[in-house]
């Protein structure tokens, strides 16, 4: 059973520590913690190691965890949509570790299944196989990539119930059912809290047991990295 809490700061008031490694569910902007982003920020804690797609976009997301000077190292497939982190990586300011996309999903999804580590082709063949192992099997080469197991995972979700169980909306089903398995701590914002019961079981995307605290997310806009648009045509004439 989920324990809840009243606001996103308490639910993270004593997990949070220099140093350690947090996983945060989300793409860009989309399906992002991001009230539980804001109490990490507001934490001040220091030192962090984040595993997530990429950092949000200049202002938003965990950049701000990145322009607060809380952020030392990365784990992540993109940089793109913020220059703060552009920046600061071309600048050494702080440690990037890229991993193409889908490996870092396995790899989260591995720390979650107790699983450490895996062999991918994947990166053979260029600097994201450096000082990593290589196998050959049936003739072909691979590297081994490890499970990502983090202090704490943080998450957001369209509907939980009381117990836990979670639910996501369209796309923001990304990284956020692979990061809640992963984190030996996953504290989960969910838009909607129900009773237990309320979500039928063959509907629920994360079992309550993979997390251990919940708190209803505050009502915000969600942002978009980037809009693009066209013109309208005209009604054509009846």
């Amino acid at each position: 059973m989920a324990e809840r809490y009243g606001t996103a700061a308490e639910a993270l008031q004593d997990v949070l520590a220099d140093g350690m490694t947090l996983a945060v569910g989300g793409f860009g902007l989309c399906g992002i913690p991001a009230d539980l982003i804001d109490a990490v920020r507001d934490s001040g804690v220091r030192d962090l190691t984040i595993a997530s797609n990429n950092m949000g976009v200049d202002g938003e997301g965990l950049g701000r965890l990145l322009e607060n000077g809380q952020v030392r190292r990365i784990m992540a497939s993109y940089v793109g949509e913020n220059r703060r982190f552009a920046e600061m990586y071309l600048a050494d300011e702080v440690e990037v570790e890229f991993t193409p996309q889908g490996t870092l999903a396995e790899r989260l999804r591995a720390g979650g299944a107790g699983i450490p580590g895996f062999f991918t082709r994947t990166g053979v063949g260029t600097r994201v196989a450096e000082g990593k192992q290589h196998q050959e099997f049936d003739g072909e080469t691979f590297i081994l990539e490890r499970g990502i197991v983090a202090d704490v995972s943080l998450v957001h979700a369209r509907t939980a119930d009381a117990g836990g169980n979670l639910v996501y909306n369209l796309t923001a089903g990304n990284l956020n059912p692979l990061v809640a398995t992963c984190g030996r701590v996953t504290v989960v914002e969910a838009e909607e809290i129900v009773e237990p019961g309320e979500i039928r079981p063959d509907a629920v995307m994360t079992p309550s047991v993979f997390v251990q605290r919940l708190v209803q997310a505050t009502d915000r806009e969600k942002l978009i990295e980037k809009r693009t648009t066209r013109p309208r045509p005209e009604p054509a004439d009846a």
